[in-house]
């Protein structure tokens, strides 16, 4: 399994077909995350770019998971294998039973 940086350009001016799409994009999002595939998922402040980090078997792989993406048509990927992707884990409270 290896792990795959998309830079998406979005657009200079976001309409409302793409606002409109916003929600269901979140959820889809969320959904990858739960899944594992997506590791992380960022935007610029001036929203004009966005980095997801995903972990698949193949750059078709993760093409498949952005064709999802209900804001795709508004959207410009570049996919890049990367060596590595380090990040700070969440941290978990350990519990103690006794």
């Amino acid at each position: 399994m290896s792990q795959y940086m998309v830079e998406f350009d979005l657009p200079a001016v976001m309409d409302e077909g793409f606002t409109n799409r916003i929600p269901a994009q979140r959820l889809k999002v969320e959904e990858l995350m739960e899944k594992g595939s997506l590791l992380s998922y960022s935007l610029s402040v001036d929203r004009q770019k966005l980095w997801c980090i995903f972990k698949a078997d193949s750059e078709l792989e993760v093409m498949e998971s952005i064709s999802e993406f209900p804001l795709i048509k508004f959207m410009t990927p570049m996919i890049t294998e990367l060596m590595f992707h380090n990040m700070v884990a969440a941290r978990i409270p350990l519990f103690s039973l006794n």
